[in-house]
């Protein structure tokens, strides 16, 4: 049984980090504010969100967060280079950058994560 349990955490990891690769790859920046780094980091908790509520609603088998929430969103979205956007922008001085960057990537990827649970909510409510 441990071996389908690899097999899906294997799985969604490979297409978490495929996406975040194939998202980040060209870098976007909004003045000096990398924003690829928040987006996949906000996309990632909106869906971890949304999959939270129908692993409750569905009572899904374990394997399915180890696809969906530890493999797919853990490889999708990243602490490590939101980390490292943030200490580049204050190794240049970018101090306001630094703060928007701070606060929009924890703040916006908790509004989507409870957006995501208030949409599946909704959904499977309706």
């Amino acid at each position: 049984m441990k071996g389908f349990e690899f097999v899906f955490l294997a799985a969604g990891s490979v297409f978490g980090a495929f996406l975040r690769y194939k998202i980040t790859e060209s870098p976007l920046l909004f003045n000096t504010l990398p924003l690829n780094v928040l987006i996949v980091n906000v996309i990632g908790a909106f869906i971890l969100g949304a999959f939270v509520i129908l692993s409750e609603q569905w009572n899904l088998d374990g394997r399915y967060s180890l696809l969906a929430a530890v493999g797919f969103c853990g490889s999708l979205t990243t602490m490590s280079s939101f980390a490292l956007d943030s200490s580049n922008l204050l190794d240049n001085q970018h101090y306001g950058a630094l703060a928007v960057n701070i606060i929009a990537n924890i703040g916006l990827s908790i509004g989507a994560l409870i957006a995501g649970k208030s949409i599946m909510s909704a959904i499977i409510s309706s």
